[in-house]
């Protein structure tokens, strides 16, 4: 592996974790967690929170980040 493919490879991871803590960032900001489709449950003093809308957006936004890095790479 050369010292170019290297560069490549860290630019890339480098992007990507960028990214990520941008998209984690602005999630937090957001309504993330308080989408229709996610429930809380308090009986007490337990909490038990199920956010499966909120799940269900960040396995399709993931899904489409990991598919442009593998077609990226693959040029």
């Amino acid at each position: 592996m050369t010292y170019d493919q290297i560069g490549r490879i860290l630019l890339l991871v480098g992007g990507v974790v960028f990214i990520l803590g941008l998209l984690l960032f602005l999630l937090g900001r957001g309504p993330v967690g308080k989408l229709p489709g996610d429930f809380t449950f308090t009986s007490g003093n337990f909490t038990c929170i199920a956010p499966f809308a909120t799940m269900i957006l960040l396995s399709l936004l993931l899904t489409i980040i990991v598919n442009v890095v593998l077609r990226v790479m693959n040029k």
